[in-house]
């Protein structure tokens, strides 16, 4: 008994897979991909990071900073090697209203404090619920974010001396222009070469141009410096006053209920949108990611970020998509990423804020048309008629609200047309017993759970049957106790009009079920414990169903 106890311990806490090439060979060919595509990516997050700082209302380093911690820990630790993590708008939108009215070092102990919660997620297995997200939610998942990339996007197209107008003229055009030729660019490079991750060329090429013609076009430092140090630790908690001119957050109860609905809505937004991701890529790359192991990665990361000055963050689908069609498969480029991020933090600063934004909505432009499940199109006129609904209703929502909602609206929806759908299927077959003289045996096919008692209840005439009556389950299952209190109340039915209920034929979990609510009547000795063919009377009054 120990022993199994313990082996059954040692199996839950098995060493999780932290090899940095998985099942890649280690080349120098693919150590130079992964870098490449590291490098790519971390172009990407740096207008990114910066843009979901202004959205959450906090300074553009506390963006960056977040970046790199969630990207490193996460590349390092993670379930999902090719997957990048750092600063979300999901995240974002969510955080506006906490740093609005408490202040930066409050969103810092509430990142702290979903860390926690996701670790305890991860410890706990709950990752494994993810697989009862249906494929079209995880169809309107895939459209509804990249819809929202695109959108976010076009913030790039105002002007940065007055973001409450949009580029006009010229500089509309040549932006325009330099998005279309980075796009090109993406688009032509794989036909000539496969040594530079296509992106990486489109950045390179684009912002080559635009420096070495002198093009007045916004570039990364008119959204904000990037230059900063290294990330040092900062405790949020206590009195006095902390980053950025705010006030620290006081270690009390009150300061945990002000912090702890954004910190479980942050950590199951963080953890769905991780876990999607996952799925994602490992669709693309054909292999299976640890969930467990991701809520944990995931969860530490924000621990450190809180306890560093960071916003926050999880799985980012975008800068995925980057790494993945860039060829980045392993370990290797989501820690370059990160690595080559910080490098632009410290010492490169100066020439990442000359990258124009054209070369960069280029590259997500491009993200957008890889990522949106155009088949999806086609796969609504093919599909039934809710499944399609629930596409398009998933898609709606994330864009209208954000990804958390979209999700758990999907699964409801699909999980309501499922009970739906099973609720209709119950029927039963009459006919006279061959084994009882006189007695009449219903057959009953379909599940019986709370969506189909009515329809149960009404297959019996309960006037017009014989005194013996024979229930038959052996094409049916007794799922819940809204099943339970329909047998009773049949059996009460059959009772008051002085006639004998028997159920037969129940499947070893439905007897179980039976049995714990004291419902079955055993009346022979054949097989006290279980037995597929036995009679089993039922016992009424137990949950009061007549």
């Amino acid at each position: 008994m120990t022993r199994g106890i313990m082996a059954t311990l040692a199996k839950q806490i098995s060493p999780p897979n932290l090899s940095i090439m998985q099942d890649e060979g280690f080349t120098v060919s693919r150590v130079r991909t992964e870098l490449l595509s590291g490098l790519t990516v971390a172009l990407a997050l740096v207008p990114e990071a910066v843009a979901f700082a202004f959205v959450a209302g906090v300074h553009p380093l506390v963006g960056l900073y977040a970046a790199f911690m969630v990207g490193l820990i996460t590349a390092v630790f993670g379930g999902r090697p090719g997957m990048i993590s750092g600063a979300t708008g999901a995240l974002a939108v969510v955080m506006v209203a906490l740093v609005a009215q408490h202040g930066v070092e409050y969103l810092f102990a509430t990142v702290v404090l979903m860390g926690i919660l996701q670790i305890i997620a991860g410890v706990m297995h709950w990752g494994k619920f993810i697989r009862l997200v249906p494929h079209p939610v995880m169809l309107g998942f895939v459209n509804g974010l990249a819809i929202v990339i695109f959108l976010a996007q076009l913030t790039q197209f105002k002007d940065p001396d007055n973001t409450e107008a949009w580029l006009a003229g010229s500089q509309l055009m040549m932006m325009l222009g330099l998005v279309g030729l980075t796009m090109l660019i993406i688009w032509g490079t794989p036909k000539i070469t496969a040594i530079i991750p296509a992106p990486l060329a489109g950045i390179g090429i684009v912002a080559a141009l635009v420096i070495a013609f002198g093009i007045n076009v916004p570039t990364v430092g008119d959204m904000a410096s990037i230059k900063g140090g290294f990330p040092s630790f900062h405790n949020p908690f206590g009195t006095g006053e902390g980053l950025y001119g705010t006030a620290l957050a006081p270690f009390t109860l009150e300061t945990m209920w002000i912090i702890l609905p954004y910190a479980v809505i942050l950590a199951a937004i963080g953890l769905i949108e991780s876990l999607l991701t996952l799925n994602l890529v490992g669709e693309i790359t054909g292999k299976r990611g640890g969930a467990s192991q991701e809520c944990i990665a995931q969860g530490a990361s924000n621990v450190v970020t809180g306890f560093f000055g960071g916003m926050g963050g999880c799985a980012m689908i975008g800068q995925s998509m980057i790494n993945v069609k860039s060829g980045g498969r392993t370990r290797i480029a989501g820690i370059a990423a990160a690595l080559f991020l910080l490098a632009f933090i410290v010492v490169a600063s100066p020439l990442i804020e000359q990258i124009p934004l054209a070369a960069l909505v280029g590259v997500m432009f491009m993200v957008v048309i890889g990522t949106f499940a155009w088949n999806s199109f086609k796969v609504m006129t093919k599909v039934p008629l809710m499944d399609a609904f629930v596409i398009v209703l998933v898609t709606v929502v994330t864009v209208m609200t954000d990804l958390a909602i979209a999700v758990v609206v999907g699964v409801i929806v699909s999980a309501l047309a499922y009970a739906w759908n099973n609720a209709r299927r119950i029927h039963a077959y009459t006919r006279e017993s061959e084994s009882d003289n006189g007695a009449k045996v219903y057959e009953i096919e379909g599940p019986l759970f709370f969506g189909s008692t009515d329809g149960f209840i009404e297959l019996f005439d309960v006037a017009g049957d014989p005194d013996h009556v024979i229930v038959d389950f052996a094409r049916s299952r007794v799922v819940d106790q809204s099943a339970l209190q329909a047998i009773e109340a049949l059996a009460g039915k059959y009772e008051a009009e002085g006639k004998a209920l028997v159920l037969r034929h129940l499947s070893r979990d439905c007897h179980q079920l039976l049995t714990k609510a004291g419902h079955l009547m055993v009346d022979s000795d054949d097989d006290p414990d279980y037995a597929l063919a036995v009679d089993y009377s039922v016992k009424t009054g137990i949950l009061g169903g007549h």
